[in-house]
């Protein structure tokens, strides 16, 4: 027999327009006692006094639903017959059942108007395995309220750029915006509440301005208030997810497109009884604007000597003219591009693993063939035959971004002001305090050394003859000969 309560919140129902099945889920009492109630509300049903086999272990049942309330029967079952029950499952299920129902809480469903709201979420699916990293795996959930068309994107990440580059493409695949999104309380929407005092966060109002979106924040621990989208996650765990095999990010996103449009968004729907495709035809949604924004993950790095920048552990190879530059890095979920001011430098396909090196094979050649370059000219040559510290500061030079020519210049001229060793002295010292750069050369030069005097060569005719330039020999190749013809 069922409480007054109960009888009166079964008629309440009715005059809302609820069904009797919707009716009896939403009570946790069987359909037919619903239909009952409804012809004869004052029914009254004798006392059965007869013992049930689950009496002995009712104290039990009601300890676990109070510790974990959204345990099955099926499991209860289990742990009933360790304890020797004999009893059927019919009477643990409608026992549970009623019992879960005792404290269930009632909403009235909201419908929206066509195009006016999009409900969305994330959900967590384990992860990803990619070689030497492992990658938290995200879905992104977003419903249109009215029709229920689903969009849904893999991540491996919820972070802001993230979250709007996943809105933009929702949009993108609904060819238009709502009036109002519903959120819940995560960061990346809400930074502050007090009550009904909501403060969202900057970055997302800006995201949303352009598409005339306005947010609508769910109350804390009122999940009820999305719950079409609440659904939808628990859908896609129930009919998507079993017995999947992922292989990597993309390899997810091209499936949970394919389940979207041969099964999520052509099946009837059990609450409008319509297919959302068909539905959706309808809606009419805000035009996007013209200029879409850039919602990739955008980040400011510095190309280093080995021609590569960092990006989320991996190593991004750039052309050897972006070494010591600064330069912007625009990454989404397939590809890494990177830019010096609004000119392309490199783009790569998006590595996942960790610690990795992704190269464009042309760059390296580049290198390869301007270190030849560098080393082909004739003054390089003789700068560089000068010893290991010269060829040491002529790399530092090159990471540094200096001017390679003009500071070679500049230094083989203080050589001859100053001679060889206290050239080379002073490259030691300026090496030790990576300072780079012939003015720093000049400067230690200047304090600490006496020019020694020299007589100016005679001048040619020809031009290119006077700048002829002869490298410093190895004085121990010739002690090497010396030493040879000695034992012999």
């Amino acid at each position: 027999m069922l409480d007054r309560k109960t009888v009166f919140e079964i008629h309440r129902f009715k005059h809302l327009g609820l069904p009797e099945s919707r009716i009896a889920s939403e009570l946790g009492v069987s359909r037919p006692a619903v239909v009952k109630y409804l012809k004869d509300p004052d029914r009254k049903t004798p006392k059965r006094n007869r013992p049930s086999k689950l009496d002995p272990y009712k104290d039990f049942i009601d300890g676990v639903l109070g510790e974990h309330s959204g345990v099955p029967a099926s499991v209860i079952l289990i742990k009933l017959k360790e304890r020797g029950y004999e009893g059927s499952y019919t009477i643990i299920k409608d026992y549970v059942r009623k019992r879960k129902g005792v404290n269930k809480k009632t909403f009235i469903r909201f419908e929206s108007p066509p195009g006016r709201q999009m409900q969305l979420d994330w959900g967590y699916f384990g992860t990803i395995v990619y070689g030497n990293a492992k990658r938290k795996l995200y879905a992104f959930a977003i419903t249109e309220s009215y029709s229920r068309m689903l969009y849904i994107e893999f991540t491996h990440s919820q972070k802001q750029a993230i979250l709007h580059q996943c809105m933009l493409n929702a949009f993108i695949f609904f060819k238009g915006a709502p009036h109002e999104v519903v959120v819940d309380n995560m960061a990346t929407a809400v930074i502050e509440r007090h009550g009904s005092l909501v403060r969202f966060n900057d970055a997302f109002l800006d995201f949303l301005r352009p598409f005339k979106i306005n947010p609508v924040a769910c109350n804390v621990r009122q999940p009820q208030e999305k719950g079409k989208i609440e659904r939808s996650i628990k859908y896609i765990r129930q009919s998507f997810w079993p017995l999947r095999q992922i292989k990597d990010l993309a390899d997810a996103n091209l499936q949970i497109r394919k389940w979207l449009d041969e099964t999520a968004n052509v099946r009837m729907h059990g609450t409008t009884g319509e297919k959302p495709t068909e539905r959706f035809f309808c809606v009419k949604l805000t035009p996007l604007p013209e200029h879409l924004p850039d919602c990739r993950d955008i980040v400011n790095v510095t190309a280093h000597k080995d021609f590569a920048v960092r990006y989320d552990n991996n190593f991004y190879s750039v052309p050897p003219w972006a070494v010591g530059k600064q330069l912007t890095l625009k990454a989404d979920n397939e590809t890494v591009s990177i830019f010096h001011k609004d000119k392309p430098a490199a783009v790569h396909n998006r590595c996942w693993e960790y610690k990795k090196r992704i190269e464009i094979p042309s760059h390296a050649e580049l290198v390869k063939r301007l270190k030849n370059k560098i080393f082909k000219d004739r003054d390089i040559a003789v700068f560089v035959s000068f010893g290991d510290e010269a060829e040491d500061y002529l790399e530092a030079l090159a990471e540094a971004g200096q001017p390679i020519k003009k500071n070679i210049t500049r230094l083989l001229h203080l050589k001859d002001e100053y001679g060889a060793v206290s050239l080379l002295y002073a490259i030691r010292k300026a090496l030790k305090h990576k300072a780079c750069g012939a003015d720093y050369i000049e400067n230690i030069l200047y304090q600490e050394m006496t020019p020694v005097r020299v007589h100016d060569p005679v001048k040619l005719r020809n031009d290119d003859l006077n700048r002829i330039r002869l490298t410093m020999p190895s004085l121990a190749e010739y002690d090497a000969i010396a030493v040879k013809r000695s034992k012999s």
